[in-house]
C-alpha cells in the first residue's frame, strides 16, 4: 500500500484516484510513523505539492534510517536541478511533478518492486559490495570516435536482456556527448549527474530512481543533456554506481568515450570483459595499439580483453591481416559492414531486435554468447608478477604512480 500526504482537497483526491483503492490519505505527517507501525508492508510513502519541503526532506532523512525499505515520493508543482538535488541528497527516491500523474504511477510500481525485492532477499539499500554476488560488467571501449561503440553497446544490452530472466543495465559515460539515448529512441528524465548529491549514499533504489527502461527491458543510466556536466562526475560516483549496478543487474553494459579518463579507468577497474572495438582505418589502429600499450603499462589483465573489429569486411585497403599485424592481437570478434546500422540508428531502433538475423546482429549475438554469457571466471587469477586481476585497483594504481 501506499500512504499519501497532501493537505488540498482537490490534489489529494487526484494523487489518491492515481495510485488506487489500495491508497491511503494520512492527515498530516506527524501521522507517518504511526501509520508506518501499524502498516509495516507499506512500500511507499508520497508527500503532496503543498507540503512544505523542509518538512518533507527532513521525513526523508529520518526514513532512510528506519524504514529503508519505503520510499518517498515527492510531488511538486514544478521541479529544478536545486530541488531534484536537494531531495535526492535526503533520501527520496523520485521526485514527479504534479501534472505527470503516469510517472507518479511508474514510480510507486518501482517503489512497490524495491520494497518486494527487500522483503524477498532480505536486504535493502544498505546492501554492501560483499552481500551479494557480482552480475557481469561488460564495457565497450573505442580508442578513437566514430567506431561505432554506442551501436555495438546497445545492440549487445538487447541482446544480452533476451536471455531468458536476464537483467541488464546500460550505462552512457560518454558524459560529454553520450547519444546513448538517442540511439534507443529514449528521452531520460534523470541522468548519471543526477547521482553527484548522494554519491556517498548511492543505493540500488537511487540508482533504478534515475534509469529509464527501454522496451526491451534494458534499464539505461543515461549521460547528462549539459555537456558542461561531464566534468562534475568524479571517478568515484562511477566506481560507486557500477558496484551497485553490478549487484542488481545480471550485466552492465558500459558505452564509453575515445579517452582513457578516470572515468572510464574505474569502469575499466569494474569490467570482467573489455570489449575494445577499431576500424579498417589506420587512424583507429595506430589508436588501438596505443591504448593496448597503456593497459599493459597499467598491468591491465590481458585476459580481460576482446578486440572486436567493426566494418570488418570495408573495401578501404586494408584487410584482417594487416589489423592483426598491426595491433599485434588476435581479432575476437569481426563484424560486418552494413548501410541498415545507421538506418536503424536513426530510426531510434537497435537492429539487433528490429532483425535479429542480420549479419551484424548475428555477429553481436555471437561475441555475447561466447565472450559474455560463457565467460570464465577470472577474479582469483594473477598477473605473471604477481599482482592481483580482482576489479577496483587499477584506477587506485594509477592514482599513486
Amino acid at each position: 500500500m501506499t500512504a499519501i500526504v497532501e493537505f488540498e482537497a482537490t490534489s489529494a483526491a487526484c494523487l489518491h484516484a492515481t495510485l488506487g483503492s489500495r491508497a491511503c490519505s494520512l492527515p498530516n505527517l506527524g501521522a507517518v510513523s504511526t501509520h508506518l507501525r501499524q502498516n509495516p508492508g507499506e512500500h511507499a510513502v508520497v508527500l503532496g505539492p503543498s507540503v512544505d519541503l523542509q518538512s518533507a526532506l527532513d521525513l526523508a532523512r529520518s526514513m532512510r534510517v528506519t524504514h529503508n525499505r519505503i520510499s518517498v515520493i515527492l510531488v511538486r508543482h514544478r521541479i529544478d536541478s536545486a530541488l531534484l538535488s536537494d531531495a535526492l541528497r535526503a533520501g527520496v527516491r523520485e521526485v514527479v511533478t504534479e501534472d505527470n500523474l503516469s510517472a507518479l504511477a511508474s514510480a510507486d510500481s518501482r517503489a512497490h518492486d524495491l520494497a518486494t525485492d527487500f522483503d524477498i532477499h532480505g536486504h535493502g539499500s544498505g546492501a554492501t559490495a560483499d552481500a551479494a554476488s557480482d552480475g557481469t560488467v561488460i564495457t565497450v571501449f573505442a580508442a578513437k570516435g566514430g567506431a561505432g561503440k554506442t551501436t555495438i553497446a546497445t545492440n549487445l544490452a538487447a541482446i544480452l536482456s533476451e536471455r531468458e530472466n536476464a537483467t541488464v543495465a546500460l550505462v552512457d559515460l560518454d558524459l560529454a556527448f553520450g547519444d546513448a539515448a538517442i540511439a534507443m529512441s529514449l528521452e531520460p528524465a534523470h541522468s548519471i549527474a543526477d547521482a553527484i548529491p548522494m554519491a556517498d549514499t548511492l543505493d540500488a533504489a537511487g540508482l533504478r530512481a534515475l534509469m529509464t527502461t527501454h522496451i526491451t527491458g534494458v534499464s539505461l543510466l543515461a549521460a547528462p543533456s549539459d555537456p558542461s556536466l561531464a566534468e562534475s562526475v568524479s571517478a568515484a560516483v562511477v566506481e560507486r554506481a557500477l558496484s551497485v549496478l553490478s549487484m542488481e543487474f545480471d550485466y552492465v553494459v558500459v558505452d564509453c568515450p575515445p579517452a582513457l579518463n578516470d572515468s572510464v579507468l574505474a569502469a575499466l577497474d569494474a569490467s570482467d570483459v573489455v570489449a575494445l572495438l577499431a576500424t579498417l582505418d589506420v587512424p583507429s589502429l595506430k589508436n588501438l595499439r596505443l591504448a593496448l600499450n597503456t593497459l599493459d603499462l597499467l598491468a591491465f589483465p590481458a585476459d580481460r580483453l576482446r578486440i572486436l573489429l567493426n566494418r570488418s569486411d570495408a573495401k578501404v585497403g586494408l584487410n584482417v591481416d594487416d589489423v592483426q599485424k598491426a595491433v599485434g592481437v588476435t581479432l575476437t570478434t569481426r563484424i560486418p559492414s552494413s548501410a541498415d546500422v545507421p538506418h536503424s540508428t536513426n530510426r531510434g531502433v537497435i537492429l539487433g531486435v528490429d532483425q535479429p538475423a542480420h549479419p551484424v546482429s548475428v555477429a553481436i549475438r555471437e561475441f555475447a554468447e561466447r565472450h559474455v554469457q560463457h565467460r570464465a571466471p577470472t577474479s582469483s587469477a594473477t598477473l605473471p608478477s604477481g599482482r592481483p586481476t580482482g576489479r577496483r585497483w587499477l584506477l587506485r594504481r594509477r592514482t599513486a604512480a
